[in-house]
Order: structure tokens, then sequence, then C-alpha cells
């Protein structure tokens, strides 16, 4: 069984999109049990942190098995900087989070693309 980690890299990100337009809604009651998830920095920087390994491990794979361009890890590497500022600069979350979705799954498909036999 072959892991297709651009598909991983496409669900994560899809993942992370959900959890970042949905959880809130869906979770703005945990305070009231005491867990305090929402603005977790440590979760908040896992998320981030698994994004990128997941990201990183696809791109290095489509890069040096099939295509050597470079194209999908800039983008990539653009989304994920989106991505880290959002948490730092707050005021700019939604401004940041959309390209960063975007740049990201954008970067995992063309990857996808550039490593099946019809790109070639």
């Amino acid at each position: 069984m072959r892991i297709n980690w651009d598909m991983l890299g496409m669900s994560a990100s899809i993942a992370c999109a959900i959890h970042c337009a949905v959880l809130p809604l869906f979770l703005t009651a945990l305070p009231l049990f005491g867990w305090e998830i929402l603005h977790n920095p440590w979760f908040e920087g896992g998320m981030i942190a698994l994004a990128g390994v997941v990201g990183a491990s696809a791109l290095r794979h489509g890069y040096k098995r099939h295509h050597r361009r470079s194209t999908p890890a800039m983008l990539f590497g653009a989304g994920f900087a989106c991505l880290v500022l959002k948490e730092v600069f707050h005021t700019f979350h939604v401004a940041l989070l959309i390209p960063a979705i975007v740049l990201i799954v954008g970067a995992h498909y063309l990857n996808l693309r550039y490593t099946s036999p019809k790109a070639a």
C-alpha cells in the first residue's frame, strides 16, 4: 500500500481550513466546561507543524523522484509563511488564512499534476 503524500497534504490543508472556519463556531461552549482549545497556542502551533511536515514530505518526494520543479515548493513556502504570520498578526487572521489555504492546496495540486505520467 502506497501513501499519496499530495492527497494527504491536500486533505490536511482542507482539514485545517475546516478547523479554522468551523471549530470556533462549533466549540464556543468549551470554556464553559473548562476546556480552552480555540486560542491555545500549543494546539495552533501543532496544527501548523503538522501541515509543514506533511507538506514538506509530499513536495520533497515529488521533487526528488518525479519532476525537479521548484514551483510547488515556492507556493507551499508562501502559504506556510502566511500560516505562521496569521499566528503573529492576529488582526489579519482571515486575510492571511485564505491565501495560506489557496497556496498550500495549489502547491499540492501542482505537485500531484507534475508527478502524474500525463504531465510529463
